[in-house]
């Protein structure tokens, strides 16, 4: 009996807005079907459209609503977590909307013959795949070349080049240096680029025997700059000359941490100082109390809130990617070397590619062509699909 009434209410829905077909979203996990719908015009005074969906075409539960206009006329399912789309599980829809006189419609049900499938690869991504191609090529070419003893060259990049100046400047003066490696937990890249770093220094240091000094703000980050800094004196054949006090934690509270620093930088006097790493709004406290102690200053960030303060108050700059790139500037590893070249001339057809897509741009619109179509059709993977 209750079967019977349910098929003629059905049958006694209104005839117009209703669910034309439903397709499956194309170039997905197969989580996702389009619902598209008919007589969307007869609904511009509709208060809202709510989309249902049945596994068994009895019981349906509603998984979205939309309100007017319906220009698309295309309703995704699966976007709701909790109504996920089950890949090749069928569903029956059909849509509920509310008139602006307050009546309550309901459209005939549509049991889809389409199922959510999924695919192996996204169309739609291929430049991105040709560029990652691309990048990974010209990594293990430079790669091959340094192997075979080619010398790669690398632009200069001052603040690298300065670090042999400024532990010569405070060896001379037989002053320590102070080397902070940021504030943030060894989880941090910027972390991990700066005891990289650190290990370049503390060779260099361990060979001209100068005092060095590197307060730490994590307990982990201090086991391993420790350990960094030991191996750095055994590689340079000096391992007796480690003092195990060089390398110690402080307090994880950062302005805690600041004023410990700064209370070194005053007593200790040291002739050159290092922030390496990630730092936040105490940047410009160590910095302000290292210049004014006369020490020359190298700095490195990716944090581009700080970098402003470390420009304006140090000596030398790392900006951005420039902390990455220094660990093989100073060790002249042939895999590392073979990375940082081959991402600058990535970086180099990039450019060209933007300046390409800008000069046809302006041609184009000087004469009124499409002259950039085929680059942006190019770029976005839009001529194919």
């Amino acid at each position: 009996m209750m079967i019977g009434l349910l098929l003629a209410a059905y049958l006694a829905a209104p005839a117009g807005p209703g669910i034309e077909a439903v397709h499956d979203v194309p170039n997905d996990a197969g989580e996702g079907l389009l619902v598209e719908l008919r007589g969307m015009e007869e609904l511009q005074e509709a208060t809202y459209v709510v989309l249902q969906r049945s596994t068994d075409g009895m019981r349906y539960s509603d998984v979205m609503v939309r309100y007017p206009p319906f220009r698309e006329g295309m309703l995704e399912d699966g976007l709701d977590p909790d109504f996920p789309v089950e890949p090749g599980v069928p569903y029956s829809y059909r849509i509920r909307w509310v008139t602006a006189a307050g009546d309550t419609l309901v459209s005939a049900p549509y049991a889809s013959p389409v199922v959510a499938t999924g695919q192996w690869f996204d169309i739609g991504q291929v430049q991105v795949l040709l560029a990652c191609v691309l990048f990974v090529g010209l990594i293990l070419y430079f790669f091959s070349r340094a192997q075979r003893g080619d010398r790669l060259y690398l632009r200069p990049i001052p603040g690298i080049e300065a670090i042999d100046e400024a532990i010569g400047r405070a060896t001379e003066m037989g002053k320590p240096i102070l080397y902070v490696p940021g504030l943030s937990t060894i989880s941090d890249v910027a972390t991990i680029a700066s005891l990289t770093i650190l290990g370049r220094v503390a060779k260099k240091v361990a060979e001209y025997q100068t005092p060095l000094m590197v307060p730490t703000a994590d307990p982990i980050v201090y086991t391993v700059a420790e350990e960094t800094v030991k191996q750095a004196y055994m590689e340079a054949g000096r391992p007796d000359s480690f003092d195990e006090d060089s390398v110690f934690f402080l307090t994880q509270s950062q302005f805690a941490y600041v004023a410990g620093v700064n209370g070194i930088m005053a007593r200790q006097k040291p002739a050159t100082n290092f922030y390496l790493g990630m730092f936040w709004a105490e940047s410009l406290i160590l910095a302000e109390t290292g210049s004014l102690s006369g020490a020359i200053q190298i700095a490195g960030t990716d944090a581009v809130t700080q970098l402003p303060f470390f420009i304006t108050t140090c000596d030398y700059t790392l900006i951005g990617e420039e902390l990455y790139a220094a660990s093989a500037y100073l060790g002249r590893e042939p895999r590392q070397l073979a990375s940082i070249k081959g991402q600058d001339w990535f970086k180099a057809i990039l450019m060209m590619v933007i300046a390409a897509g800008l000069v046809l741009s302006l041609v184009s619109a000087l004469t009124g062509s499409d002259l950039v179509g085929p680059l942006r059709d190019l770029i976005t993977a839009e001529g194919g699909g």
